[in-house]
């Protein structure tokens, strides 16, 4: 019988917590992540550079869909403190761990649900809505996203997307097909950052 290439204290510290903090826009954050989430040993740079374009006011409700281990709704909740934050994701796992960050990094106007899109939110509105929309998705999940985005906005709300620079064309066709208006904020060499406002 072959002996496993790897022991069995390596295992073990593979099942514990990834540990690490971060800067984001001024702010000092620790998280908490495990294999299997999104970027789990450091924040992505397509969620770095959303966040570099999102204008908060601090009465802003806000809603990150898709969020993982919840840095895009944490900084919500920290630059919008009088507002609420709401954090949805469709796995149980990012779930838990975006409940445990908002709690170590003491962010107390966030809820966080298991969520399938926007199917816990209810008749909710914000006034900001963004995601790290996924590059390996279906058509008709990112039409649902925009579509579903648009009914959960306020008037003047906007929902911010981060897309792989693949997509750009398509989010532009479809956020003018579905909001009326387009907004390139910024192409880097991998992402685009995109915004529409609910008129």
């Amino acid at each position: 019988m072959s002996k496993p290439a790897l022991d069995a204290a390596t295992l073990a510290k593979w099942r514990q917590d990834i540990v690490f903090s971060d800067n984001v826009l001024g702010d000092d954050y620790t998280f908490h992540s495990t294999w299997g989430i999104f970027s789990p040993e450091s924040l992505d740079e397509g969620s770095l550079l959303l966040l570099d374009h999102v204008e908060f006011k601090p009465t802003d409700n806000c809603l990150d869909v898709g969020c993982g281990y919840g840095i895009l709704g944490m900084v919500c909740a920290k630059k919008a403190p009088q507002g609420t934050s709401v954090l949805v994701d469709k796995d149980f796992v990012a779930v838990d761990y975006a409940r445990k960050n908002c709690d170590h990094n003491k962010l107390h106007n966030t809820e966080v649900m298991l969520s399938n899109g926007f199917s816990a939110v209810g008749n909710r509105k914000f006034d900001i809505i963004l995601s790290n929309l996924p590059a390996k998705v279906s058509k008709e999940q990112h039409y649902l996203y925009l579509y579903d985005a648009f009914e959960h906005l306020e008037v003047g709300g906007r929902f911010y997307v981060v897309t792989i620079n693949g997509l750009r064309d398509f989010i532009s066709r479809t956020f003018k097909e579905v909001f009326g208006n387009y907004s390139k904020l910024k192409q880097g060499k991998t992402y685009t950052v995109a915004m529409a406002e609910k008129q």
